[in-house]
């Protein structure tokens, strides 16, 4: 390992009391081992620092020898290197890293506000006394509700006369939710909204685009195809998504408009999505990519 990397990785460990290596953001894991250990430090801590492996192979591959171990995640706490996500997973369930994790540990208290129309759903669903309406929120921000006995771990809480739990790692991704009964053509649905919820990509089509191109809107348009592609065919204005333009969307505003696109979609959606974890807040991708903007907008556009 080089020097100078060796030195960053101690550096970051040294100056964070904990440090989770991972792939992904705890809020966007890209893979489910890394969701399962920023899913069980969510539910201790108020904050934590965490790397992304996958912005930076130097890293990726440095940590495994620095660490001695051969997979990501990694977390250390106070310096000192935990282990992966097996061990994190058992010494979680034993009690032992909440003793690692001494004060940093936090009680979570979520709020949340249940509509009379809910409350008197749920209530007519509750049959046994010892039931109560359990409610996960997922690291990935899915949402589920269900009628049962709350585990002994979970956070439990009151809203408008009803009892909640929610596993202690969804505690603070449920904290300020709302939740609503309202009508849908398919009959009463429970509406959810989380103020927590990250921001997603979203979907524009290539009529959409062209008019917001038209009326000067300011987006980025981003096409993440093949150099030999773009000769073929290219939109007016898109740009590709390299170094120059990182740089640029990076010393920029968060919530500056970005339109990816590609040939059909699929790397389009891919690039987009990796934008959100990144931090960006307005993202979408061109459905269909440059095939449907040569079908729905400029016949002119050679297809391929």
């Amino acid at each position: 390992m080089q020097p100078e990397l060796r030195q960053r990785i101690t550096d970051t460990v040294s100056k964070h009391r904990v440090v989770l290596f991972m792939k992904g953001s705890p809020s966007a894991p890209q893979c489910g081992f890394s969701a399962s250990v920023s899913g069980i430090l969510d539910g201790l801590l108020g904050e934590y620092h965490a790397v992304d492996v996958l912005r930076d192979p130097e890293l990726r591959d440095g940590i495994k020898e620095f660490s001695s171990w051969p997979t990501i995640p990694q977390l250390y706490v106070d310096g000192e290197f935990v282990g992966g996500a097996d061990i994190v997973a058992s010494l979680y369930e034993s009690g032992e890293l909440v003793e690692k994790l001494g004060p940093l540990v936090q009680a979570p208290s979520p709020k949340v506000t249940l509509s009379d129309s809910a409350r008197d759903e749920f209530l007519a669903a509750l049959e046994d006394p010892k039931e109560c309406v359990r409610l996960d929120v997922t690291a990935s921000f899915e949402h589920d509700l269900a009628v049962g006995v709350p585990d002994p771990r979970d956070v439990v809480v009151e809203s408008n006369g009803v009892r909640i739990s929610m596993p202690r790692a969804a505690a603070r991704r449920a904290d300020g939710i709302r939740i609503d009964l309202v009508t849908t053509p398919d009959g009463p649905a429970f509406k959810i909204d989380n103020p927590n919820e990250p921001a997603r990509v979203k979907r524009m089509t290539a009529t959409e685009l062209s008019t917001r191109l038209a009326r000067g809107d300011g987006l980025v348009l981003i096409d993440v195809r093949t150099d030999q592609e773009r000769r073929i065919a290219s939109i007016e204005g898109a740009r590709p998504l390299d170094a120059e333009l990182m740089r640029e969307l990076e010393d920029g505003p968060k919530d500056r408009t970005l339109v990816v696109q590609c040939h059909h979609g699929v790397r389009s959606q891919r690039a987009a999505e990796e934008l959100v974890a990144a931090g960006f807040r307005d993202v979408y991708n061109l459905v269909g990519g440059i095939e449907a903007w040569s079908r729905d907008v400029d016949p002119e556009v050679p297809r391929y």
